[in-house]
């Protein structure tokens, strides 16, 4: 098993900041996505974390991902917009699509912006989580490349296809959703590669389809659904609305970020619901506070305290941000190898 290494937010936010600036990226842009992906880390979901540092840089270096990310408005009106990514990095697409579809809703009432031409954003929450102190909901939606089956079928023709929901609780509290179609993120099965550990009986099967426990023998095969043929049925049709309405591509012409060779063609749909709209926000607010602590009465005596979606990772935040972060040895040594391939000071040794 590997080693696991303590180091501060702070630290990995402005290695990843360096870095992805080495490449090429604005420094406002680069900012931003080692954010994302640093905010991943805190949260506790490091298989969206800094882990994939490396993977991006392989992208940006060999040109199938642009380090200048340029959004272009290209169809819509009123509550609705296209946006063409023109292959720009993921987590800036998908910013300025949270932005778009945020103003349009407190104009509208409602903002929806399909993204087409883009890339893996790294966890879906970090853009669905803007929408709540404007006084919205966020919804975000987003294909990816093939990693599981058809129910019924063989070979890896279906993304996970991850799909995200943001409201505010109150001022300071939001209930977030954030899950992938498959049983498990393609990232943990990289994760526990990195710890050198075994994965779950149920998270995917081998290249001849058959269990494994092996984290090797899983990326060759392919990941299973969440819920067997629901799983599945739910990640087509986000794909349908990621892919198909927003003229991006779809089902084995998208393409993620384990490789440098195409383009990402990833698509998105971000839906902004101005709450203000629907009833008033003292009202909303007063609701959500009831549904909470309707869900906390559940709560087993002697068990642990009921907590709603989203509040692991703002406990999991606070507590990383406070004590650092653990991440494996692997993880830190990968992100050392990518600071010295591009001359950067980051992560010295430890």
């Amino acid at each position: 098993m590997s080693t696991a290494v303590q180091v501060s937010a702070d630290e990995l936010r402005d290695a990843g900041t360096r870095i992805f600036t080495a490449c090429g990226v604005p420094p406002d842009d680069a900012w931003l996505v080692a954010d994302s992906l640093v905010q991943a880390d805190l949260w506790g979901h490091q298989s969206h974390g800094v882990l994939r540092v490396g993977w991006y840089v392989d992208r940006l270096r060999a040109g199938v991902m642009n380090a200048e990310t340029k959004c272009e408005i290209v169809a819509g009106s009123g509550a609705v917009a296209t946006l063409d990514g023109h292959d720009g990095i993921g987590q800036v697409v998908a910013a300025h699509a949270a932005e778009e579809a945020i103003g349009r809703a407190k104009r509208h009432g409602v903002g929806v912006v399909a993204v087409r031409n883009s890339n893996h954003f790294g966890t879906a929450a970090y853009f669905t989580r803007m929408a709540p102190p404007r006084g919205c909901v966020g919804i975000l939606t987003t294909n990816s490349s093939p990693a599981m089956a058809p129910w019924g079928g063989r070979g890896k023709l279906v993304g996970s296809n991850p799909w995200s929901i943001a409201a505010p609780v109150d001022a300071d509290r939001q209930m977030v959703l954030d899950i992938a179609n498959t049983g498990v993120a393609r990232g943990k099965i990289y994760l526990a590669r990195n710890h050198g550990t075994e994965i779950p009986d149920g998270w995917a099967v081998n290249a001849e389809g058959l269990p494994t426990r092996n984290p090797e023998e899983a990326l060759l095969g392919t990941v299973l659904p969440m819920a067997g043929h629901k799983g599945y049925g739910i990640s087509v049709m986000m794909d349908v609305l990621s892919g198909v309405l927003s003229g991006s591509g779809f089902g084995s012409a998208v393409h993620g970020p384990y490789q440098a060779e195409h383009p990402g063609r990833s698509g998105h749909l971000y839906l902004a619901l101005d709450i203000a709209a629907f009833s008033p926000v003292q009202e909303f607010g007063e609701r959500m506070t009831a549904l909470v602590a309707e869900l906390k009465s559940g709560s087993r005596e002697g068990a642990e305290e009921v907590r709603y979606p989203g509040e692991i990772e703002d406990l999991a935040e606070a507590r990383n941000a406070r004590d650092g972060l653990l991440l494996p040895e692997r993880t830190l040594t990968d992100l050392r190898k990518v600071a010295d391939s591009l001359g950067v000071d980051a992560l010295g040794e430890r």
